[in-house]
């Protein structure tokens, strides 16, 4: 096993933790995880509901508060774990921070911009430099979301 895979599966252990506080305070169950350097700078879920903030998802709290944590707008030395595919703002801001790297767990067939109905990240009209990928154990983040939204 390679150092990538542990990395990747404790980013998205970290992840799916967020994603079930936020399945316990009635949100959308999505989490992420924001590292650097192999180091967690910050880990959040879905706040929409809560913050009555249409911007509020988990990866732009992430990005947001990792930012400044690191002190620094660019994100280019971080990887940013989610368990659903980033939709429009969030994969716009994944390039407008620079942000080096995403893997998500859930492909998202009606808003996901990182190859299910577009690849923000790889417009070149955006000059972004964002590499993603999907986790190899995604079924599980499918699953959980299905249920989620069954239960409701």
């Amino acid at each position: 096993m390679n150092e990538m895979d542990e990395m990747d599966r404790e980013g998205m252990r970290i992840a799916r933790e967020e994603a079930e506080k936020a399945r316990q305070e009635r949100e959308v169950p999505v989490g992420a995880a924001l590292y650097r350097a192999g180091k967690l700078i910050w880990s959040d879920h879905n706040r929409r509901e809560a913050m009555h903030d249409p911007t509020a998802h988990a990866e732009m709290l992430c990005m947001r508060n990792g930012a400044a944590e690191k002190g620094d707008w660019r994100l280019g030395d971080c990887t940013l774990y989610v368990t659903l595919e980033p939709c429009p703002m969030c994969a716009g801001a994944m390039v407008m921070s620079r942000l080096g790297r995403c893997v998500f767990g859930a492909g998202d067939p009606e808003k996901g911009c990182c190859g299910s109905v577009y690849d923000l990240p790889a417009d070149p009209a955006l000059h972004g430099s964002t590499v993603w990928d999907q986790a190899k154990d995604h079924a599980v983040d499918e699953a959980a979301l299905t249920a989620f939204f069954r239960e409701k």
